[in-house]
């Protein structure tokens, strides 16, 4: 049965994650077809993409506990058609303020890859389960590298308005999917009656757990901070607007692709290495690799640091994600998963703020010396701090 949910979910992560870099790469463009100034799509694209994220992370805790209350399974359709009508409805937006009400929109209706996560992670033998994390990330990478293409040639053919009608039916596909083929396992522990104030300070209790937490915010920031002004950064390095859709397309599929190769190696290491070691080398090749675009001349430069960074960057996730469920119980997965979206939410919703303030200061290209020296201290950060020992105890 594992094998099923495992391989089916995939699936399903690989269409939810091609649905959303349909669309997100290129929220700029869209900007900028509704009508916002190329001196202002800056800041509206920081408050586009923050918007969903901030109203993600006030859900992620609640939608956790639902998952291991009501069911991970049914989650996972919730979501996936809820965002379906979100996405479809976002084709149909007149002006920007419209763009953030569809996305605090999407920001209530997510959860489909966490309870994805961790319906896996409740059906996967203990001694699967980094191989487990290890595909489940690999897909939502592989979504991440079919997306960029499909949208950049949707955007560039059609216009952003069908990316987000296509995304839609993608991601309805997906739910059908999980609905026919996916079997959760049957709860063999009584969940206790306890509020959400009471999980929260559980978890809150779990010092493994919070320091991943963190580490998850902190990386989600970084990722997030550039994201939004990339189709703007393609532009200038190529000089001109013309065909950015379809550059920019490929550069992040540059990227996926790299995670896809690197993440179930990541997630195979991580069940035979010392974790803290495997997170430090993630770190300091991502940083290594992220502030070197600094340097970037060209686009052929640009992409080749992309996906060097990207080989490094996605051995982060695997790790984290093993550290924290082994250091909880089995009931309480769900609700893990949970708040690790919420970190990874609360991330994404400062990273785009944080990026058009910074780059609406300083341009876009200092940004890189940030986030790349900010990945490295990360690194030394798990070198040097007790981790070590957590990482140590869960393994024993």
């Amino acid at each position: 049965m594992w094998r099923k949910n495992l391989w089916t979910l995939v699936a399903a992560v690989i269409l939810c994650g091609a649905s959303y870099t349909m669309i997100v790469p290129f929220l700029p463009l869209y900007l900028l077809e509704l009508g916002v100034s190329q001196a202002n799509v800056k800041m509206w694209a920081g408050a586009v993409f923050a918007a969903t994220f901030l109203v993600g992370a006030l859900m992620a805790p609640y939608w956790g506990r639902r998952a291991d209350r009501s069911g991970k399974r049914r989650m996972i359709m919730r979501a996936g058609i809820s965002l379906g009508i979100v996405y479809f409805a976002g084709a149909w937006v007149r002006n920007p303020v419209e763009l953030i009400l569809v996305r605090v929109l999407q920001g209530i209706a997510s959860g489909f890859v966490p309870a994805s996560m961790a319906l896996v992670a409740s059906s996967a033998p203990p001694e699967k389960m980094g191989f487990c994390m290890g595909v489940m990330q690999t897909g939502l990478v592989i979504g991440g590298i079919i997306g960029p293409l499909m949208g950049g040639t949707l955007s560039h053919l059609f216009g952003m308005r069908m990316s987000f009608v296509v995304s839609a039916m993608i991601l309805f596909a997906a739910t059908a999917a999980v609905s026919q083929l996916v079997v959760e396992p049957k709860r063999t522990v009584v969940q206790e009656e306890t509020s959400l104030l009471d999980d929260l300070k559980t978890a809150f209790g779990n010092q493994v757990l919070v320091r991943m937490l963190g580490l998850l915010f902190v990386v989600q920031i970084v990722s997030m901070t550039l994201q939004p002004l990339m189709a703007l950064y393609v532009a200038e390095l190529q000089g001109t607007m013309e065909g950015v859709g379809l550059t920019t397309g490929f550069i992040f599929s540059l990227s996926g692709a790299a995670s896809a190769i690197a993440a179930p190696l990541w997630g195979r290491a991580g069940q035979g290495y010392n974790l803290r070691n495997l997170l430090v080398a993630a770190f300091v090749g991502a940083g290594v690799f992220n502030l070197s675009q600094y340097f970037a001349t060209n686009i052929f430069q640009f992409g080749a640091l992309q996906f060097l960074m990207g080989l490094f960057l996605i051995g982060v996730f695997p790790a984290i994600n093993m550290i924290a469920i082994s250091s909880s119980a089995v009931s309480f997965q769900g609700r893990v998963f949970g708040l690790t979206n919420a970190s990874n939410q609360l991330g994404s919703m400062v990273g785009p703020l944080a990026g058009g303030f910074i780059s609406s200061w300083t341009g876009i290209r200092p940004i890189f010396l940030l986030t790349g020296t900010t990945l490295a201290l990360l690194g030394l950060f798990v070198f040097r701090t007790g981790l070590k020992a957590s990482v140590q105890t869960q393994e024993s």
